[in-house]
């Protein structure tokens, strides 16, 4: 991307950082979990979860799930945080996984 545009890695990071408020890095760990939080609430099994949505292994979604949350990955999907994003989007099946 940065070549895309003609800018070093080094500015892309930094203007992706003063518009977003984090790195790249940073907003494809919170998109990957968004994703893999969605499929958990909906039944998928963890280790299914892991592999579909790009973790390493199981290991490493349990470690993201608890660094963003503080619970495993097997009580995430019971939080009342999941319902917020179908009225803050304006889905019409307000349940997590439903149609969008």
């Amino acid at each position: 991307m940065a070549a895309n545009l003609g800018w070093s890695r080094r500015r892309l990071w930094a203007r992706f950082r003063s518009e977003v408020g984090m790195t790249p890095k940073g907003a494809t760990k919170l998109v990957r979990f968004d994703h893999a939080v969605h499929r958990l609430a909906v039944g998928q099994l963890p280790a299914s979860v892991a592999a579909e949505v790009g973790f390493s292994d199981q290991s490493h979604l349990h470690r993201d799930v608890a660094a963003f949350t503080g619970l495993t990955p097997s009580t995430v999907g019971d939080e009342p945080f999941l319902a917020v994003d179908g009225l803050a989007w304006g889905w019409p099946d307000r349940t997590p996984g439903g149609s969008r």
